[in-house]
């Protein structure tokens, strides 16, 4: 069954290096605490607000031992007014066996506001 897995979290400046900091933490928290291994994962699309432009934050994952050939894109994101600033989203579509309920979003820093229903449930 293909299955989508949310992430986001935001940084507190654009530039490259928090960029890439934050995008690997992310991802690295969405790969754990779901158990996905890079053959199970059919792409991820990742989207940052317009305040985000000095790297492509896709760039993360290949830091990930094993998961160079995963498709990966950024794009980025409606400027919709008064909407978190500085915000990088992830959706990662994998192949799994997991029930709907069973998904682990992750949502790190300032975007913990997005979905605090979810992030309650972190831990």
């Amino acid at each position: 069954m293909i299955r989508g897995i949310r992430g986001a979290t935001t940084v507190h400046e654009d530039d490259g290096a928090p960029i890439l900091q934050e995008t690997e933490k992310l991802l690295r928290e969405m790969i754990t605490k779901n158990q996905v291994n890079a053959e199970a994962v059919t792409s991820i699309l990742i989207s940052v607000t317009q305040d985000i432009k000095s790297e492509f934050p896709a760039k993360a994952l290949r830091k990930i031992d094993g998961w160079n050939y995963v498709p990966i894109m950024c794009m980025q994101e409606i400027p919709v007014p008064d909407s978190l600033e500085k915000c990088i989203r992830v959706l990662m579509t994998v192949n799994t066996e997991r029930e709907q309920k069973e998904i682990h979003h992750v949502y790190l820093e300032n975007a913990v506001q997005l979905r605090p229903d979810l992030s309650i449930n972190q831990k």
